[in-house]
């Protein structure tokens, strides 16, 4: 992985930097680099974890940023989490991330200071951003669709790779812009009116947070696919997206959600989403399978299947292998287990990240089941901001049912190693910073690691 970040930043080089047009700077992925051109004039330092090699992430003292753009806003971080994706960067699975780098695409606080162009946010605001950056002005995030941003993501071998250059994201990597995370005391956020939502006083940091990427993403999954009333529908993996996915499920009306995985999650999910079923697929016996169980739940198929687990955890050996050798790069096995487990001319969505070539992919059930195979795309949170906010005020939604631990922003480094083994009942967490708010009443009490 050292060789293919090397190849990727040999390629941005000479396919040439994309940074014209640009509405903010990017690839300001900690303030001390470039010299600390990006460091506050006070000199006042920071906490922030920062990626320092393949399956290397610590806690590191670094400069607390500045306002660089006009439209910026620094925000004084009071609580984050971390995020099934960050664990992928971790492991140096996504291309362009470089030593250094802070990482964390969620997270909220209290707006310290305003560049000029602000009008809209105040100093004090409680806040919470969102993980995709939206410059506000081109068609997409007109309609939006801020991840599809075309003026926030400077990257060429984006554009290459995918054929289509998207929006910008905190905290992951230079292939989304280089822009530092939100893993830390304080940051920068550009064009900050387009990608800040206001916290009304009723709603806690530790319910607020979760606008930032869990809850609009597991919407978007339920609602870009699909979901009807009276529809049967099936769920791979329980991490936090999957998990709040079969609850978007269950509130659009689906008769029957099944969600999958292959430990504990299953009855913590169960617990916590009344009517939920689900499926250990270490559990079954010889011989049988995720589809040919569902397939006995549900005679013909589920009418959706959604992959919420993502491409880098091969279950066979052939992916193992292929993945080892660096022969692919995301296994296609759940992606063909959700085209067995529907039915004839039913519906799969991916929103577990996937970054590039797959083999042994079914094309052929694609095509003769007439499946609708739909790539969710990251999340426009923008787009469901307020409706869910709405549904958090009123309480039609507890966004802290999957928040499970809470941890200190200096043991962030080994909340990601728990987050990877899926250990010490961890569903989602809470990471405070020296400007958080006094735990609110019925989150878990704070946990040292």
């Amino acid at each position: 992985m050292v060789a293919e970040n090397m190849t990727a930043r040999l390629a941005e080089m000479a396919l040439g930097h994309g940074d014209q047009n640009r509405a903010a700077h990017t690839d300001i992925s900690n303030p001390d680099r470039d010299g600390g051109r990006y460091t506050d004039d006070s000199g006042a330092k920071m906490k922030a974890l920062a990626w320092m090699g393949k399956n290397d992430v610590r806690v590191i003292e670094t400069s607390k940023p500045k306002i660089v753009d006009d439209h910026d806003v620094i925000l004084k971080v009071t609580g984050s989490t971390v995020c099934g994706s960050d664990v992928h960067l971790m492991h140096g699975v996504v291309v362009q991330v470089e030593k250094g780098d802070i990482l964390g695409h969620e997270f909220c606080g209290v707006v310290e200071s305003v560049g000029p162009s602000i009008t809209k946010l105040a100093v004090g605001d409680r806040v919470v951003n969102s993980f995709c950056i939206s410059c506000g002005e081109c068609s997409y995030c007109k309609d939006k669709l801020p991840t599809a941003c075309e003026k926030t993501n400077a990257s060429t071998l984006h554009a290459k790779l995918y054929g289509g250059r998207m929006g910008g994201i905190f905290g992951y990597s230079h292939l989304t812009g280089g822009y530092a995370g939100g893993q830390a005391e304080y940051v920068r956020i550009p064009l900050a009116e387009n990608n800040l939502l206001k916290i009304p006083d009723n709603v806690p940091d530790e319910k607020a947070l979760y606008l930032s990427d869990v809850l609009p993403t597991s919407y978007h999954s339920v609602v870009y696919t699909g979901v009807n009333e009276g529809d049967t529908v099936a769920i791979w993996g329980l991490g936090p997206i999957g998990f709040m996915a079969c609850f978007w499920a269950k509130k659009k009306g689906a008769t029957r959600v099944i969600g999958i995985d292959s430990n504990w999650r299953t009855e913590y999910a169960k617990y916590k989403i009344p009517g939920l079923e689900t499926i250990n697929y270490a559990t079954l016996e010889s011989g049988q399978t995720v589809p040919t169980k569902i397939h006995e739940m549900v005679p013909g198929g589920v009418d959706v299947s959604i992959d919420a687990s993502g491409g880098e955890y091969a279950k066979g050996w052939a992916h193992k292998l292929e993945m080892a050798i660096g022969a692919e790069q995301d296994t296609s096995e759940m992606i063909n287990e959700c085209l067995y487990a529907t039915k004839k001319f039913g519906r799969v969505g991916i929103i577990g990240d996937y970054v590039g070539f797959t083999n042994h992919f079914n094309v052929g059930a694609l095509m003769e089941l007439g499946i609708y195979l739909i790539g969710c795309g990251q999340a426009p949170v923008q787009r469901y901001w307020e409706e869910l906010l709405e549904m958090v005020e009123k309480g039609e939604i507890d966004p802290s049912i999957m928040l499970t631990h809470r941890f200190k922003i200096d043991d962030i480094a080994k909340a990601y190693k728990l987050q990877e083994k899926r250990e010490e009942g961890l569903v989602k967490c809470f990471v405070e910073t020296r400007f958080s708010a006094p735990r609110a009443e019925g989150t878990p009490e704070l946990t040292s690691l």
